[in-house]
């Protein structure tokens, strides 16, 4: 269950136990959802370079004292979802280096008399509590000083000793799912100056007088305050907006799928004191079952001045009256996604003065149905520059319209429009019309930079006259079956042009023209890789296919065609001893390794830029550039992948691009498949990491199995990496998304090592 990395995955085997014969070499054990009871003490004395342990989702109940002493290394410790009775400090007495430490989700009560975390000096996330604990008591946390995040399970706590949570000087982001006012007022005392970020979850703020206890909040430093599954009502809501405006630091209030039974008929007027710091509101799935009897919010127009960005998404709001539109003088960002504006009530909300200041508009998933009247709504907004009004269904588009004329982004993606009009401004410089029923675009858009015609029905490329300044056009999914070579030569200055997913015809002519002469940074297209044409007098626009010449057509004497027969059947008889004992591998190999060898064998440090070269199928692109690059490259710190696509020098010859990218990246990542084996291109990426791996004699390559594959697949002249893969165990893309992340994990180690 190992791999190359030394990192083993044996959850869901049905364990009983710990297995025997762990060595110093792993680094990663998951023993996730098994049925461990009993943690030994001589079960994990041998792993003393573990860095991660895995043991959610078993039965553990208990744990010899000594069982985890060896893992001074150990950096992260899962041991929710069992059955540990009580949590004992001497289990964590050896683990200086760990960082991470679940606990939620067992049976103990208390954390008991003192702290279990006193030595984890380096600890930055704790997640605990279950349903059952009930008790924190002062010096529970004794030793923590600092923490990332804190979660804390205390859905039934009932009992918190003043002062427990005093101890820790900074928490960034604190989560905590609490049912008891007075607890949690009493939590937040001890948390005035720590927390950055407090968030709350399955509270009910349902009685006004059991609101005065919370009053300590408006002490706190929080910058940051959410509500998570909370309950609110007329009665309490200005209770809580008087308390949060008196909050000294606070910059942004979000309220997460929360509930208020009321309709805004607030018996106590709310005293607005206008906080000065408040700048960032947010409600998403806000239920209010009456929604259609709330107020104008009149009570609270005097908050609203200093708000820069606002979000009200999927909380059924069909109208923002328009008093309150013009008391948002500093609202930059306002997103109203997946409500109910119609076109009345959005020319009600957008009223003359309304929005001053607004930049950025999202009306997308709502109600319009009018794309002129929804333009007429707009054009006073004099600062507006991005609009998203996608996903409503405006069926029609007219000939004109009037829009703000500082706008230059408009989403009118999944709209139901047939074709564009002049009703689109010709100020824009970002337009996505994605999604719907287009055959063809030739509006003059002078300063349009980016173009998005995805999932439509265009049979030809928009022309470039019209677009003069267009540096990225995407027609993904359309009915392109060709491109004319005036069609790529009027899109010299564009960087990017993604036309996959069409019916292409290809020929040899027109892929030479396309990574010769184009002129475009890059073409996405579809093509494998390792696309041959079978003719060099294939016709663009025609399928390409052999082309059987007579001898008399070739050639006007007979002695001239004899020869050219005893030519070819030369040749073919060289074909034939080259292809049975791969003549052409080893002189096109020989000249490679001769060429590589005038280079030093590794790339100096300052030289290497990339973490791993990629070596992969077209045929797989989507799984590595939607899903593996966008995990990797957004980590925290962030990988940085070459990819032949992104990162080849335009002009240079492939196999050049290929071993320079070798040579500058630490690792070399296979994705292995049956299309891979199959790639013309992929083999020579594993030729020259093949003579890396015989000069260097290291372990730099990575092989991760995207989908079964039979051994005999992989050529037999690679024997050190055939070596590597029935010695080693590869990563494996498993099917389940728990399963995927344990992946995720593994790689990024591997990756570092």
């Amino acid at each position: 269950s190992c791999d190359a990395s030394q990192l083993c995955n044996c959850s869901s085997m049905g364990l009983d136990f710990i297995p025997l014969g762990l060595t110093a070499k792993i680094t990663v054990l998951n023993l996730a959802h098994n049925r461990i009871k009993h943690i030994r003490s001589q079960d994990l004395q041998q792993a003393v370079n573990l860095r991660a342990l895995l043991l959610q989702s078993n039965q553990i109940s208990s744990i010899d004292e000594d069982s985890f002493q060896s893992l001074a290394k150990l950096e992260l410790l899962d041991l929710s979802n069992n059955s540990l009775a009580h949590v004992s400090p001497v289990w964590f007495g050896h683990l200086f280096s760990l960082q991470h430490l679940h606990l939620q989700g067992n049976s103990y009560r208390d954390l008991g008399e003192s702290s279990p975390f006193s030595n984890l000096r380096n600890l930055s996330s704790l997640h605990l509590g279950n349903p059952r604990f009930s008790v924190i008591r002062q010096g529970n946390f004794e030793g923590i000083e600092l923490l990332h995040g804190l979660w804390i399970d205390g859905s039934n706590l009932i009992q918190y000793e003043q002062g427990s949570l005093k101890s820790i000087k900074k928490i960034d982001h604190m989560i905590i799912n609490i049912r008891s006012i007075n607890v949690f007022s009493e939590i937040v005392r001890d948390l005035l100056h720590s927390v950055t970020w407090l968030e709350v979850r399955r509270i009910a703020f349902s009685i006004a007088g059991e609101m005065q206890v919370l009053r300590v909040m408006s002490s706190s430093f929080a910058k940051k305050i959410s509500f998570r599954q909370t309950l609110l009502t007329d009665a309490t809501v200005p209770e809580l907006v008087s308390i949060l405006e008196d909050m000294p630091k606070l910059v942004e209030l979000e309220l997460v799928d929360c509930r208020l039974l009321g309709t805004g008929q607030w018996k106590i007027q709310i005293q607005a004191k206008q906080s000065q710091t408040l700048r960032v509101f947010t409600i998403e799935k806000l239920s209010i079952e009456e929604f259609y009897l709330f107020t104008d919010l009149q009570a609270v127009e005097g908050l609203l001045s200093l708000f820069t960005r606002v979000t009200v998404q999927n909380t059924k709001v069909f109208l923002v009256p328009c008093r309150i539109s013009q008391c948002l003088l500093s609202l930059e960002y306002l997103d109203l996604s997946a409500n109910l504006l119609g076109d009345q009530s959005l020319e009600h909300s957008a009223c003359q003065g309304g929005w001053p200041s607004l930049r950025t508009l999202n009306l997308s998933q709502n109600s319009l149905s009018d794309l002129e009247m929804t333009s007429k709504s707009l054009c006073h907004l004099g600062n507006l520059i991005v609009l998203d009004i996608s996903q409503n269904n405006f069926g029609e588009i007219p000939d004109r319209c009037e829009w703000p004329k500082t706008l230059k982004y408009l989403n009118l993606s999944s709209t139901q429009i047939p074709e564009v009009t002049t009703c689109i401004p010709k100020t824009l410089e970002v337009l996505d019309v994605s999604a719907n029923n287009l055959k063809e675009f030739g509006l003059q858009l002078p300063f349009l930079k980016e173009l998005y015609l995805t999932k439509n029905q265009l049979k030809a490329l928009p022309g470039a006259t019209p677009t003069p300044n267009l540096v990225a056009l995407s027609v993904r999914r359309n009915k392109l079956n060709s491109f004319s070579k005036e069609e790529f030569e009027s899109f010299k200055r564009m960087e990017l042009l993604d036309a996959r997913d069409n019916n292409f015809i290809c020929s040899c002519e027109f892929l030479s023209f396309i990574h010769h002469e184009a002129g475009i940074a890059q073409v996405l297209a579809g093509w494998p890789d390792d696309y041959v044409c079978d003719s060099p007098l294939a016709v663009r626009g025609a399928q390409v296919g052999a082309v059987h010449l007579s001898l008399m057509e070739c050639h006007r004497s007979l002695v001239v065609s004899l020869i050219c027969v005893l030519v070819f059947l030369v040749i073919l008889l060289l074909v034939a001893v080259g292809y049975k004992y791969h003549v052409v591998w080893y002189v096109r190999m020989t000249w490679a390794w001769l060429r590589a060898k005038r280079k030093p064998k590794r790339a100096p440090p300052k030289d290497v830029c990339y973490d791993a070269f990629v070596s992969y199928s077209e045929n797989d692109s989507d799984w590595v550039e939607n899903t593996m690059v966008r995990e990797l490259e957004q980590a925290c710190p962030p990988f940085r992948l070459c990819l032949h696509k992104r990162d080849f020098v335009p002009g240079k010859w492939i196999v050049d691009n290929i071993i320079d990218s070798i040579e500058k990246s630490r690792k070399t990542l296979f994705v292995l498949s049956e299309h891979f084996v199959q790639s013309e291109w992929c083999k020579y990426e594993l030729d020259f990491s093949h003579f890396r791996l015989f000069d260097e004699n290291n372990d730099a390559a990575i092989l991760v199995l995207l989908e079964p594959i039979q051994s005999k697949a992989i050529p037999k002249r690679f024997c050190k990496l055939r070596k590597i893969m029935n010695t080693k165990t590869y990563l494996e893309w498993p099917a389940g998304e728990e399963q995927q992340q344990m992946f995720w994990f593994n790689l990024k180690i591997a990756l570092r090592s």
